[in-house]
């Protein structure tokens, strides 16, 4: 096992641990306190999170396993390789944070927003993961959609030990393909059983690579989602926000509608993708999704 710590401040602008990976972002973390989406209009907590880093190009060839927690100004982390490239990598580390903020509307829902998570990143977690984990996420409570995956990665992935501990890595499109609709349907995925089961078995098969999505131009990158079977425009959205690194998608979610129909009335044009392009051009156009991220994370925890 192998220990270091990352200096919050010389990052580009604050971080917060705890909003970043409790926010609806990423279902890939867990807590091993037990307390994962149960206290999460807190930040700037202290708990130890930790996950299985699936393969990522550039960044880690094998699964690795990584826990981090945040005490005061540094980022504590333990892992079976060294972690500071995979940090910077999924918790986008490397964002200038204070310019993005610079760069956003004189709003005042964005500025309550970011006023009350400072430090809040976006993610940028493996494409495989994130687009099974999106398509489980239709009309789910987020700590439902984590437990989903959780169910998936216990029973199909990868066992890894660190320190006389297993972990379970994503399990692969191979994997996932392999399954039957029944089987998949036992780890309560419902209907999106069959849809997670053809998804996989398309990556697994060469016919689409969501990864691929990551060269194209913003709405052709969306479009080209879209071909994975339960895969829509807003779901669409999540994965090339919170895996692919595009920082301009604002998927079209509950939270987000009630915040169009309350305070930008003017933004609902009717499709998804002109009403998309008109909010987008409202939050900022380029970072609009970090705009997204903190106002579906104000708005779910109560905030006006």
């Amino acid at each position: 096992m192998e220990c270091g710590e990352i200096l919050i401040d010389e990052l580009a602008g604050d971080f917060d641990l705890q909003s970043t990976v409790e926010s609806g972002q990423s279902y890939l973390w867990d807590r091993p306190d037990g307390q994962m989406y149960t206290e999460s209009d807190v930040h700037g907590g202290t708990a130890w999170y930790e996950t299985v880093v699936s393969p990522i190009h550039g960044v880690t060839e094998e699964p690795a396993v990584v826990r981090v927690r945040q005490h005061h100004d540094r980022l504590e982390w333990e892992s079976t390789t060294d972690a500071v490239s995979i940090l910077t990598h999924i918790l986008r580390l490397d964002d200038d944070l204070d310019a993005i903020e610079r760069a956003v509307p004189a709003d005042p829902m964005i500025t309550r927003a970011f006023d009350r998570y400072p430090g809040m990143r976006l993610v940028r977690d493996p494409a495989f993961p994130s687009l099974i984990s999106f398509i489980c996420s239709a009309q789910m409570r987020v700590s439902r959609i984590h437990g989903m995956q959780r169910s998936l990665r216990e029973t199909y992935g990868m066992a890894v030990e660190m320190d006389g501990q297993t972990y379970y890595a994503y399990p692969t499109p191979e994997s996932i393909a392999a399954r039957t609709e029944a089987e998949l349907r036992g780890l309560s995925l419902g209907y999106r059983a069959p849809y997670i089961q053809r998804t996989a078995e398309m990556v697994a098969g060469g016919e689409a690579d969501p990864r691929d999505a990551a060269s194209l131009p913003y709405e052709d990158a969306r479009e080209y989602l879209t071909q994975f079977v339960g895969v829509g425009e807003k779901v669409a959205d999540c994965v090339l926000l919170f895996s692919l690194g595009f920082t301009e998608p604002v998927p079209l979610d509950t939270w987000i509608q009630t915040a169009i129909a309350d305070y930008y009335p003017d933004c609902a044009c009717g499709s998804y993708a002109e009403t998309s392009r008109s909010i987008r051009d409202r939050f900022g156009g380029k970072y609009a999704g970090y705009v997204q991220t903190y106002v579906f994370h104000h708005l779910r925890n109560g905030g006006e």
